[in-house]
């Protein structure tokens, strides 16, 4: 079975195509600058290693997903003869809130409530519902399924996502907790059982993705029961330009002494803080930590300040789930910087946590860095949430799941909308 995976973000599209029979990726690419000036499309069969990139307007998602659809029927770098042989469309949604807690195998009023779970994701799931609505004007009859960063840590207990407000506002509006980089978080898990040869079920373990966009999980037993992420990806660690945890007065006060209105703090927050913030040279770690090496205070600063967070959340998560077995990193800055692991790791010995600096150092993909006598394996592993999202969209297809059914008549979010 052949499964098209779409990530359709604010302007761009990035694709992949799946043969679920061996799991190989046929074709990938991406279209970028959607309704901006020099729009393109970047195509590579990868059985072939045949590259193109094709340049053109394009004006809208639709015609996005039209030039996907078209180039992978291309004489020269198509991969098949019929686009009816792509047998189902798996989306990467942001945002499921408590609708969906698991992938669903979508009908229309999923995708009503995708759209409508827009005032909790607005830079995000607007362009998700884009990319479902394109794929039924194009295709009707097509499967499609959503995947949603948020699922997996459907599971947290009420003491990890309640937020101590007054409870009306979850109860109402449903504020909480809610997470993001589930399918990433959910799937190094699943792959550091594997590369330790137990049963996930039995195993205790962190797993900090680390990009521009930054969180960790407490994964028990295959289960998510804490998240740094909380009611928007703007809480817990320090991001590229994102400010992680800091005081909510804050917010009033910078408002007062620089006199601008909630939406341009909220920006401030959101693209102007984080690493570039402290820095003040680059939201970017690489460029960070070369100034660092050069003798630059605040880019030093920025790295020392992240490595913290991220201790400091290792240290909170060992204690919610009692041990750890593993602590896993992922993503650009966690398969990349080995400054960052040594730097979030240090001192950690007195609880088993014991990194080797030379495999540290020299990285790789899907390494264990641990020393020797490590109580703690400590694991690169490269994340494939496209691999993920291809897996969860073939078993709802082939297993002839009902589309709408989600398993979650009680959704908060639900009923809010009825009555909003």
């Amino acid at each position: 079975m052949k499964i098209l995976v779409l990530n359709c973000g604010s302007s761009s599209i990035k694709y992949q195509v799946f043969n679920m029979e061996d799991e190989t990726v046929l074709a990938k690419g991406a279209v970028e600058r959607i309704g901006i000036e020099g729009s393109f499309v970047e195509h590579e069969v990868v059985q072939q290693d045949k590259k193109t990139k094709i340049e053109g307007e394009i004006s809208s998602h639709q015609i996005g997903v039209e030039k996907v659809l078209d180039i992978l029927q291309d004489e020269e770098y198509g991969i098949m003869q019929d686009i009816k042989e792509i047998k189902a469309v798996g989306h990467r949604v942001a945002h499921g809130g408590e609708s969906f807690p698991h992938s669903t195998l979508l009908d229309y009023e999923d995708l009503a409530e995708i759209e409508d779970l827009s005032r909790l994701a607005p830079l995000h799931n607007p362009h998700n519902a884009a990319g479902i609505r394109t794929i039924w004007d194009l295709l009707p009859d097509m499967p499609q399924v959503g995947v949603f960063d948020t699922s997996f840590h459907q599971s947290m207990p009420k003491e990890a996502y309640i937020y101590p407000i007054p409870y009306e506002f979850y109860e109402n509006m449903g504020i909480r907790r809610y997470g993001f980089h589930g399918t990433s978080h959910k799937y190094v898990a699943e792959q550091a059982a594997q590369k330790m040869g137990q049963p996930l079920e039995d195993l205790k373990i962190i797993t900090a993705h680390l990009g521009n966009g930054a969180s960790m999980a407490a994964i028990d037993g295959g289960v998510s029961v804490d998240t740094t992420m909380g009611f928007t990806p703007l809480e817990g660690l320090v991001m590229g330009t994102r400010c992680g945890d800091i005081d909510p007065s804050i917010i009033p006060f910078l408002q007062k002494k620089m006199e601008i209105n909630a939406q341009e703090v909220e920006e401030i927050l959101n693209k102007e803080s984080g690493l570039l913030g402290i820095s003040g040279i680059s939201y970017d770690a690489r460029d960070i930590e070369q100034a660092a090496a050069e003798g630059n205070e605040r880019a030093q600063l920025a790295v020392d300040i992240s490595c913290y967070r991220l201790k400091k959340f290792i240290g909170a998560y060992s204690t919610v789930m009692g041990r750890v077995d593993a602590i896993v990193f992922t993503a650009g800055i966690g398969e990349k910087s080995h400054i960052v692991r040594g730097g979030a790791l240090a001192g950690l010995d007195f609880w088993g946590v014991k990194i080797d600096p030379e495999k540290n150092e020299r990285g790789g993909e899907f390494v264990d860095i641990a020393a020797e006598d490590s109580k703690v394996r400590i694991f690169i592993i490269p994340t494939n949430e496209e691999l993920v999202i291809a897996r969860d969209t073939n078993e709802l297809v082939k297993n002839g799941e009902e589309p709408g059914k989600n398993d979650n008549d009680n959704s908060v979010l639900r009923d809010y909308k009825k009555t909003s």
